[in-house]
């Protein structure tokens, strides 16, 4: 079973929103941190935000103040809310689950963790 299962993503011009869903695995889940990560053409995969149990949440300084994470523990389901949306967001978005909340989740999460991810485009 996939333990991760990205949706939302879709094309929007500048300035629109969208919201990604993850759907978890009770087991991935019952990770002290859920994350969202993102992957821009010709760039490297790099840590977007990230929740942990408690509900607190962290951001990149490049979606600070547009973007919201939450989650959901009765539905284990994590989300992305995504305003104010800039072409440099455009990207595949994959969540992850681990034991922190930063990006160094990058090194540890494996292989066989990640989902597909769904694509966001935005255009100008």
């Amino acid at each position: 079973q996939v333990p991760l299962r990205e949706s939302g993503g879709g094309s929007v011009r500048t300035g629109g929103s969208l919201r990604l869903s993850c759907a978890a695995t009770p087991r991935a889940f019952s990770a002290y941190c859920m994350l969202w990560f993102r992957r821009s053409p010709g760039k490297e995969r790099e840590w977007v935000a990230a929740v942990d149990r408690g509900g607190n949440s962290v951001y990149s300084d490049s979606v600070k103040g547009r973007f919201t994470v939450s989650r959901d523990s009765g539905k284990t389901f994590l989300y992305l809310q995504m305003n104010n949306l800039k072409p440099e967001d455009t990207g595949m978005y994959f969540c992850g689950a681990d034991h922190g909340c930063s990006g160094a989740a990058l090194q540890s999460i494996g292989p066989a963790d990640w989902g597909q991810g769904t694509q966001v485009t935005v255009t100008s």
